[in-house]
């Protein structure tokens, strides 16, 4: 199965990240979002985004014809004959089985549905469904335009047609497939990052160092383009803690409890970039205050 058309709900920071990049390989994209609001900032982020690709020789098409395959929309009816379905919303079981409800019932039979969830297992959003035949993980990671790697989670319901078209699909849009064949919460990335990234945290409530010289020691000792904390408040500081919550409760493992200082950053509504503080301070534009 060739995927020409795909549906994506929810037009945040990974939405709108896996809608630009399957336009840029020219694929018809449905964008979904219940506010209109978020729809139009979406909109106006992929063209800045689109745009510097272009200035960079990094993609052969014009930003018009980019945004001209991607359509906003609130209504699920508008991506009913879409080939792949891609829930990209915040991590909450219970908004994802709801979605996943409307989708199964909207969608054309031969339509697949996947998530974009970080950690949450797909089996449980497979049985709300009618298809779990064809229901898949398709986890990307953040920013979606520039990381290669994409896990695809086969659950044990899902065919070995949906996993292949899966893997197909990352491949079509440019990325790297990490195929995971056991669903499991946190899948592979995230259950070799979290506890690294875990670790920094206790190492900042301790006072053993601070956010900036954890993370320009593991920029310059590690290889990494971000440090943890960047990472972290790029990502959403509630992303971070919704994805280890659900590898807590799915394992039991107390390794993967969100501490304390991450806990009550949340509570205080201090969520990273888009809130303007996290583990940094944010100008209005999403510089990094000195």
């Amino acid at each position: 199965m060739d995927i020409q058309k795909v549906m994506v709900v929810g037009s945040g920071l990974m939405g709108s990240g896996i809608a630009q990049v399957c336009a840029q390989a020219g694929i018809q994209v449905v964008l979904n979002d219940v506010s209109r609001e978020a729809l139009d900032k979406a909109t106006k982020n992929i063209a800045w985004s689109v745009g510097k690709f272009v200035e960079k020789g990094n993609v052969l098409e014009d930003k018009e014809t980019i945004m001209s395959r991607i359509i906003t929309t609130s209504s699920y009816e508008d991506g009913a004959d879409a080939d792949l379905v891609i829930e990209a919303v915040f991590e909450n079981i219970e908004l994802k089985h709801e979605i996943f409800k409307k989708i199964d019932a909207v969608c054309d039979d031969k339509t697949l549905i996947a998530s974009n969830t970080s950690a949450i297992p797909i089996t449980e959003l497979a049985a709300v469904t009618q298809r779990p035949e064809r229901v898949i993980g398709v986890h990307f990671f953040s920013p979606v335009p520039m990381m290669q790697a994409v896990e695809i989670i086969k659950t044990l319901q899902t065919s070995d047609e949906t996993a292949m078209t899966g893997r197909q699909f990352v491949q079509k849009i440019g990325k790297e497939p990490i195929m995971v064949n056991r669903d499991i919460a946190g899948f592979v990335i995230n259950r070799i990052n979290f506890p690294s990234a875990i670790e920094a945290m206790k190492l900042v409530e301790q006072g053993v160092a601070s956010c900036e010289d954890i993370d320009k020691g593991l920029r310059l000792a590690s290889g990494r383009k971000m440090g943890i904390f960047e990472t972290g408040d790029m990502v959403g500081l509630d992303v971070s803690y919704g994805a280890m919550m659900a590898i807590y409760k799915e394992t039991g493992d107390a390794g993967f409890y969100p501490p304390f200082l991450l806990r009550r950053k949340v509570k205080a509504g201090h969520l990273g970039r888009k809130t303007g503080k996290g583990w940094y301070e944010y100008n209005e534009d999403g510089t990094k205050k000195d």
